[in-house]
């Protein structure tokens, strides 16, 4: 699924293969992350919002109370399947559909609002660009949105880092620092930027989610065999038992951008 060499060294992955623990483990954003779209008058009050790159749909279905009419689009079949089972069990009405970033099939002007969360360095941007102004009417925005563990501020986060790449050297998600959100040249033939954020967050984890947490990675869960999976599961239980209280905080910190359309 990737074919990106600036990804994981072109290594390939399939987030099908990891949206039962994607489902369960990463639906951890806490309310500051939110509170980054709500503050700007974003995802509430009946806008029409797209969620591109949705996977399980944790950013509508957390967002979903606030008022706004959302729609998740996501390649993985697997990843809208458990989104439209979770919305349903919660109540939600929120369509989804498997669709490209970059060509999403609805009309022009269709939405207030696009989100991309965890999800933007995956596109084409000379296309998700012109998608995205297609897509949005008016005065619309795009907000970007990103989170990760520091492994060099967070013990714990650092082992488990050391692990993934024991199993997956290639994999590039390794090493986070704060930093804003790029942005490529491109968006600016559409969209001005209207605004920056960044926070620092410390979440809370038992061995038990932080174990499912890093199992729903790119680098483990979507790109490892079985075989390497339980492997690496077996050997990252026990460094957490031998390491981390069954208690703790991860810290990450979060970054988005806000574009709006020229």
């Amino acid at each position: 699924m990737s074919g990106n060499d600036k990804i994981d060294g072109g290594r390939e992955f399939d987030w099908n293969k990891t949206s039962e623990d994607y489902a369960k483990y990463r639906d951890i954003y806490p309310n500051e992350f939110y509170d980054i779209l709500l503050s700007g008058g974003l995802c509430a009050g009946g806008q029409r919002v797209l969620d591109v790159g949705t996977g399980t749909g944790v950013l509508p279905r957390n967002l979903y109370r606030f008022g706004a009419e959302f729609t998740g689009i996501d390649i993985s079949e697997n990843q809208i399947e458990q989104a439209k089972r979770l919305a349903a069990e919660n109540g939600m009405d929120i369509k989804f559909k498997r669709a490209p970033a970059e060509n999403t099939g609805f009309a022009d002007a269709s939405f207030d609002v696009i989100t991309a969360c965890q999800c933007f360095f995956y596109f084409d941007h000379d296309k998700f660009a012109r998608e995205a102004d297609r897509l949005l009417k008016d005065g619309g925005r795009l907000a970007v949105l990103y989170m990760a563990w520091l492994p060099f501020e967070d013990k714990i986060a650092g082992m488990s880092e050391e692990l993934i790449l024991k199993y997956n050297p290639s994999w590039s998600g390794r090493g986070e620092t704060r930093r804003d959100i790029f942005i490529p040249e491109v968006y600016n033939r559409y969209f001005e930027l209207e605004d920056t954020e960044m926070l620092d967050l410390r979440l809370p984890f038992t061995r038990e989610t932080w174990n499912g947490r890093i199992k729903a990675c790119r680098g483990t869960g979507a790109s490892l065999s079985a075989e390497e999976l339980k492997a690496f599961e077996r050997e990252h239980l026990k460094a957490l038992e031998e390491n981390a209280p069954e208690e703790f905080e991860i810290l990450h910190y979060a970054a988005a951008a806000i574009l709006r359309k020229k």
